[in-house]
């Protein structure tokens, strides 16, 4: 089993080929202002040297529009071809302008034509209402798109989840379906003039969303029988760690699909360190639709029947409590996603180091159970029964309500109070869903690859099974996975699925993430599965357990850190992004369930804000607006105590609370 690319045409940039006949092709964007000449040329060779087959450029205005001329000429001296992209808002006459230098234009349809920057909604009595609201997109658009038709240029046309026009915000709302038709809009043009050297793109800060847009846009055009490319992003994913996880969920999910053909990597970092990710991301797309496997997949995982017009979450039975019961395992697993982390006999040696592994809070160096401590632990070997501290550092996590695992031939030679037996499914259903538990064990647990059988996945049907451990190697998850998700949802059988990731050390921590986002976040997204364990015996304990917490995140399931939402810096830039971004985080990275958003400059401001609740937003040179959701609340602050009133704003919203009232509440509620 395999995934099947989707099958495009080729859209042509210079000498870049775009479609599925072709390799990924991989791109970047500068963070220079464009009118700086030399520096922009400098850095669009440190991208190519990097490897990005296309670099773009912000081109805001005709100043910036002419320097692009300059910029081009210079790069053909120097013997770079790499192609360039326009990146155009609000500005057809600039785009018009820009044409003849560059190899491809980004429109934007949300504001190429409206040129709305508010959010005002549009009331209209009928569908010929909104129709006649839709003519003046031809007559403002048409000359572009003869532009490039003429001079062989590319264009494409990238819908973005916050900053759609005000006419599709309120005839379709801020959905997936307005972020298609919104393209297709400027698409219907394109093809009326026998135009087709184009792509679509369906960015959102929100991987959840980009997910589902760019879903509905492969399944819509299916229906229309289009094979127009795609270009994959998730826009705003900020920096690190946390960037990378984001774009992997959102890009790696389609990837995995056989979706996508030239992707970007949006980080708030110099733009050649997008390309590693990005070229990672790539390659795991290209094993999906390369390795074959030995099963069959069901009708409904083929990319043409599954039904993208509804996303609705998959969601197993959490462990009940019985009477008799010596512990609470209903925290076994979380309501929202559950986080398993994998523990050695040697990590018990050190008991307080272990509990900050675990996320747990230490009061005189004992542990309590925090908003990110691993729900369930899982150990392959148990303590032996005198090894009195490994089994008095287990017994304190228990007590505060983390579970402890292990396989049921660990637990019969070394019998481990209030624990949780770990079977495989196939010896679990040999016996009928009654497995004999060892002394002190009082749940199962089993353990799964895809290769089960239909009736090996149905003995757990109804049966005490507390939860199933998917195993799966990660460039085989997603296709594999879809199978035993068939199953369980078609019979419905509600026992919660935690997708198992193990890593050899041929994986390093970027490794780690993207291939967990890519192939575990891909099955989440889409709503099939309950939480992660990711299982790497070279990579620190603590890492896992993050990484583990912001797949979750990332995948939007559960929340349990400071959601930033850091646009990657382009020549719009009005503040040092990295830097700015840095200080925010510092300050307000104790605040679980709250999502601020970091802004250049205000053409991603209010829209790409769609999911924060607040907002930093440059306006001017060394002037900051506030928001509170999209409405700005304060205006041209001087940047050097921009910070500070960010703070401010979100004490007077009652959404600011001192690290130690968090570490005090945390005691408590252990």
């Amino acid at each position: 089993m395999r995934a099947k690319r989707r099958t495009t045409r080729t859209v042509e940039v210079g000498p870049v080929k775009i479609g599925s006949e072709h390799p990924i092709a991989l791109q970047t964007m500068t963070c220079s202002d464009t009118r700086d000449v030399k520096a922009t040329v400098e850095e669009v060779m440190r991208c190519a040297d990097a490897g990005a087959d296309m670099v773009r450029i912000t081109v805001q205005g005709m100043k910036e529009a002419d320097a692009c001329h300059d910029i081009r000429e210079e790069l053909f001296k120097l013997r770079y071809d790499t192609p360039l992209v326009a990146d155009i808002h609000f500005a057809p006459k600039v785009a018009m302008r820009v044409a003849e230098a560059f190899e491809k234009i980004r429109v934007n349809p949300g504001n190429f034509v409206d040129g709305r920057k508010k959010f005002d909604e549009i009331t209209f009595e009928s569908d010929a209402d909104y129709k006649a609201e839709v003519e003046h997109i031809e007559e403002s658009f048409l000359p572009l798109v003869e532009k490039c038709k003429s001079l062989n240029r590319a264009m494409r046309i990238g819908a973005n989840h916050g900053s759609l026009s005000a006419r599709i915000l309120s005839y379709y709302g801020d959905t997936p379906r307005g972020m298609v038709e919104s393209a297709f809009e400027f698409a219907r043009v394109c093809r009326k003039h026998d135009y087709h050297n184009f792509l679509f793109s369906m960015k959102a800060s929100n991987p959840l969303v980009m997910v589902q847009g760019y879903r509905l846009l492969a399944a819509e055009m299916y229906e229309q029988g289009w094979d127009y490319p795609l270009h994959l992003g998730v826009t705003e994913a900020g920096e690190g760690e946390d960037g990378r996880m984001k774009s992997a969920i959102g890009i790696g999910a389609l990837l995995m699909d056989g979706l996508g053909d030239t992707i970007r990597v949006s980080l708030t970092e110099a733009s050649e360190l997008e390309m590693n990710p990005c070229r990672r991301l790539a390659d795991l797309g290209t094993q999906a639709v390369t390795e074959g496997w030995g099963l069959e997949a069901p009708e409904s995982c083929v990319e043409t029947t599954r039904d993208f017009k509804t996303f609705e979450r998959r969601s197993g039975d959490l462990p009940e409590q019985a009477e008799g019961d010596n512990m609470d395992y209903r925290y076994l697993l979380h309501r929202d996603g559950s986080v398993l982390s994998a523990v050695t006999l040697d990590q018990l040696k050190t008991p307080e180091k272990l509990y900050k592994e675990t996320g747990a809070k230490l009061i005189v160096g004992m542990p309590f159970k925090d908003i990110a401590t691993s729900d369930t632990l899982f150990m392959r070997e148990v303590p032996a029964a005198d090894d009195t501290e490994g089994r008095l550092a287990l017994k304190r996590l228990q007590d505060v309500n983390v579970g402890v695992m292990a396989p049921i031939a660990a637990l019969k030679a070394s019998p481990l109070p209030n624990s949780v037996a770990l079977v495989p499914l196939a010896e679990f259903a040999a016996a009928g869903g009654k497995v004999e538990l060892p002394e002190g064990a009082q749940r199962v647990a089993v353990t799964a690859t895809a290769e089960e059988t239909e009736e090996q996945i149905l003995s757990l049907k109804g049966s005490d099974a507390v939860m199933m451990l998917l195993d799966v190697k990660p460039n085989l998850r997603v296709q594999a996975s879809r199978r035993m998700f068939e199953v369980l949802k078609s019979n419905d059988v509600k026992v919660p699925v935690i997708h198992h990731m193990r890593f050899d050390d041929s994986f390093d921590r970027d490794g780690i993430v993207i291939h967990s986002g890519s192939c575990a976040g891909a099955l989440m997204v889409d709503g099939m599965g309950d939480g992660v364990m990711i299982e790497a015996p070279h990579a620190e304990a603590d890492f896992l357990r993050t990484t583990s917490f912001g797949l979750l995140q990332g995948s939007r399931m559960r929340n349990t850190k400071t959601e930033y939402v850091s646009c990657p810096s382009c020549g719009r830039t009005l503040f040092d992004l990295q830097e700015v971004t840095g200080k925010i985080q510092e300050k307000t990275g104790h605040l679980p369930g709250v999502a601020i958003a970091v802004m250049g400059c205000i053409v991603n401001g209010p829209g790409e804000m769609a999911d924060a609740d607040f907002g930093y937003v440059g306006t001017l040179p060394g002037k900051i607006d506030l928001y509170v959701g999209r409405e700005v609340v304060r205006r041209n602050i001087d940047e050097a105590v921009a910070v500070d009133e960010l703070i401010q704003l979100i004490k007077d919203n009652g959404r600011w609370k001192d690290k130690e009232e968090e570490e005090e509440e945390a005691a408590v509620a252990a």
